[in-house]
């Protein structure tokens, strides 16, 4: 059995026509990612590397095609002939791998990666590209069109001696190619060469950014630099402790929420992805390219429960600077834990297939949610309780935070999903604010502050009774999403998480089922069915299926848990694993920014809830399966710090 057939098990391939029948654009999930701590690139399965920010995840894009396949520019090193693709990562690592075998029988591989150390002073800024034919021969064609800023600024590629320079914005990008070839320039924009490789011949593309002029390559060092990159992904792969019968799609997302980490400040962006649509053709769409206060507070929840705490104390000192230049607690921040800009829309660009407006910047950054606190104070209470240490400075952060929630938890406001139709007592938002007090009481003793340990109690204790008397819809059932109303919010299945209520309380239990019944379509939920001032249709969203999965183990519906699992970890997510924000109820299509960190931190959450169900249930015991304890009383005595 030939090499790509052995390969075809991985999965369906894709198909592409002549040069002039293949698609323009492509699905949101038919792209892997590569990254660096830095940035990233997204890499398409015909070779295509459609969206790249430079010098970071939230500067103006160089490759902007992903928008914009006229105006947004990109690079591509794809066969000539027709030919089928398929792809995956080398295991235990983010070095992508392409697959592409021709109409002539010829099969090469390209490897993808961005040279990584885990140490944010050693990035090198770069992409690297090497196409090696396996079998038979095959023409490739490599095409460099970058557009800066976003497509707008002018942009100049000038072909020199050993390469191309591109200029724009400020902004340099070389590109050199280890073979002989000769740039021309394209139709298209930006210019381009062919190359024919016979069976065991190959070369290297590299992109540097920055770079005053471009270099020869030596292939020796780009292949010391695939095998450190390889190296360090496996070593940093193996501190993964979680061993359950879901590993390989808990060490993805991992994989996958560590790419979207800003090695040099800590903190992580909600996606790296900019106006990506909620519905395609729709007007849902954002930018995710900031730091989320809660996003990043729940993905370093998730990383501790798996092992990766580095990247816990990271962010928590990420957060620590950021408070300590702000007066409040903010909803997003950007990498450098500023302002996030304004959001405005850039109209020259037509949108993901035609989704527009397409924006930048944010508009909900001035939102207020209240529930913000209550994950980053969670994310601290487990990473104590994990063996991780909080300074005394970071402490004094978190205070402060908690005082806020102690002093505003009364007060309307925009809620968990930043809608635009004004501020609310959401329940969720409640809650959190519940969690925020009563996590804080667990970790006030550690420092000394046994007085702030009797005060929030009593005051979360005053939040759990107003939730369970107000949170009710008119008979008392179950709980709605906002004080006073009946609608129902995906968001109300943390409840059992939380500890506020135990998972077999009737309520509760009512909850999940209303839930299941007024937003689910198939194993997927909708967050909300409501008019939310924004308009036009979404997907189901996936972090809300894991909640579900998590909430229905929780209740003892395994086997339901288990099959809602599936359906997302395996059908809602793409070839290799990755998870957008949302996914199309019916045909299973990636929706929304991508890849994104809520989904696949809701996939390690429900992966190591279903896996404790599963032991409990397997040792005889009726215990309901918490991951830690579910209150600050069950965090163990310790002395104050000094």
């Amino acid at each position: 059995m030939d090499l790509y057939s052995t390969a075809r098990r991985l999965g369906r391939p894709f198909e592409f026509g002549a040069r002039g029948d293949r698609p323009r654009e492509l699905p949101i999930g038919a792209r892997g990612i590569i990254g660096d701590g830095i940035t990233c690139a997204l890499v398409r399965v015909d070779g295509a590397i459609d969206w790249m920010c430079v010098p970071r995840f939230d500067a103006p894009s160089v490759f902007g095609a992903l928008l914009d396949p006229d105006r947004g520019g990109l690079t591509a090193i794809t066969p000539v002939e027709p030919f089928t693709s398929l792809q995956r990562y080398d295991p235990d690592t983010n070095v992508l791998e392409t697959l592409f075998r021709t109409e002539g029988g010829g099969v090469a591989r390209l490897d993808d990666y961005m040279p990584w150390t885990d140490d944010p002073r050693s990035g090198i800024q770069e992409v690297h590209r090497r196409i090696a034919c396996m079998e038979g021969e095959l023409e490739v064609e490599i095409a460099f069109d970058p557009r800066f800023g976003y497509g707008a600024a002018e942009t100049s590629v000038a072909i020199e001696r050993h390469g191309v320079l591109a200029t724009g914005d400020g902004q340099r990008l070389a590109a050199v190619v280890g073979a002989d070839t000769r740039w021309t320039r394209r139709e298209a924009g930006g210019v381009g060469c062919t190359v024919r490789l016979e069976r065991g011949q190959s070369f290297w593309m590299v992109l540097s950014g920055g770079a005053p002029q471009p270099e020869p390559i030596e292939a020796y060092r780009c292949f010391e630099h695939l095998r450190a990159t390889r190296h360090r992904w496996r070593d940093w792969s193996h501190k993964l402790t979680y061993d359950g019968p879901w590993r390989h799609h808990v060490l993805r997302s991992a994989l996958a929420l560590k790419l979207l980490a800003h090695a040099p400040s800590g903190g992580m962006v909600a996606a790296p992805t900019a106006s990506l649509p909620e519905w395609i053709g729709g007007g849902r769409n954002w930018d995710y390219r900031y730091s989320w206060t809660r996003d990043t507070a729940m993905a370093v929840r998730a990383n501790n429960l798996i092992g990766c705490t580095a990247e816990a104390r990271d962010f928590f000192h990420f957060m620590r600077d950021a408070l300590h230049n702000v007066e409040r607690l903010q909803v997003m921040y950007t990498l450098d834990g500023g302002p996030v800009p304004a959001e405005r829309v850039l109209d020259h660009l037509s949108g993901h297939r035609g989704s527009q407006p397409v924006r930048v910047g944010n508009g909900a950054r001035h939102q207020v949610q209240l529930d913000t606190a209550g994950a980053l104070v969670d994310a601290a209470h487990l990473y104590e309780h994990f063996g991780g240490s909080l300074t005394l400075s970071m402490w004094r952060e978190l205070r402060a935070v908690i005082d806020d929630v102690g002093r505003d938890w009364r007060e309307p406001d925009h809620g968990i999903w930043e809608p635009r139709d004004g501020k609310f007592h959401n329940v969720y938002s409640k809650l959190m604010c519940w969690l925020a007090l009563d996590r804080g009481a667990g970790l006030a003793p550690l420092f000394g502050d046994r007085a702030r340990r009797g005060a929030w109690q009593r005051e979360a204790t005053t939040i759990a009774d107003q939730i369970v008397r107000d949170g009710l819809d008119p008979t008392g059932k179950h709980f709605v999403g906002r004080y006073g109303g009946n609608h129902a919010d995906a968001a109300l299945l943390v409840l059992p998480m939380t500890g506020l209520l135990p998972a077999e309380d009737p309520r509760v239990l009512r909850t999940l089922e209303w839930i299941q019944a007024e937003l689910g379509t198939g194993p997927y939920l909708h967050r909300y069915v409501i008019d939310d001032g924004v308009g036009g249709p979404e997907g189901g969203f996936v972090l809300c299926g894991f909640w579900l999965a998590e909430a229905l183990a929780m209740a003892g519906r395994i086997e339901e848990a288990q099959e809602v699992f599936a359906a997302h970890a395996e059908d809602a997510s793409n070839h290799l694993g990755l998870l957008a924000e949302e996914v199309d109820p019916r045909t299973r299509e990636a929706l929304g920014n991508f890849p994104q960190a809520f989904s696949h931190l809701g996939l390690i959450n429900a992966a190591l809830r279903i896996d404790k169900a599963l032991r409990l249930r397997d040792e005889g015991r009726p215990d309901v399966p918490h991951l830690v304890g579910s209150s600050s009383s069950d965090h163990p005595s310790e002395p104050p710090r000094s």
